[in-house]
């Protein structure tokens, strides 16, 4: 059954002008602790079960919901022109494989109010993002990002 189930999470890359937001994970997190990143989480069925289907049998759009969702329960932010940046795995600790679909989006609204999956935020440019203990591939989702 390992070999067949994933968890499946989606990252944002939010964009505010030429910034981009990051954030610092706890130190208590399961993967990563301390480090910086960008919002997301995991995508689970009650994030569509309750909502009306597209077709008979499918929902669309799931990942961009989720990443809305995740990312106003995170930041309290709005975002909107949401796009493709990105897609790997990772094992987690428990074994579990994780695909991670990473995304960016344009700021919409708000001002960054974290809960309490993260410590700290910092909106950067490419350059300054150099100077952070950034988990593994965000510096090089943020300049895939850039160049769009």
């Amino acid at each position: 059954m390992k070999d067949k189930a994933h968890y499946i999470s989606v990252t944002g890359i939010v964009r505010k002008g030429d910034k981009f937001l990051i954030t610092k994970r706890s130190d208590d997190e399961k993967i990563f602790p301390g480090k910086w990143c960008v919002p997301g989480g995991k995508v689970q069925q009650q994030d569509f079960i309750h909502t009306k289907k597209d077709t008979e049998d499918h929902w669309f759009a799931v990942l961009e919901r989720v990443l809305a969702k995740e990312i106003k329960e995170e930041t309290s932010l709005e975002i909107k022109n949401i796009g493709y940046v990105s897609n790997l795995a990772l094992i987690r600790p428990n074994g579990f494989s994780t695909i991670i679909i990473s995304l960016y989006a344009d700021h919409a609204g708000g001002e960054v109010v974290l809960s309490d999956e993260a410590v700290d935020h910092a909106w950067v440019s490419l350059e300054e993002a150099k100077q952070y203990d950034l988990i593994d591939n965000i510096y090089e989702q943020l300049e895939v990002v850039a160049k769009l």
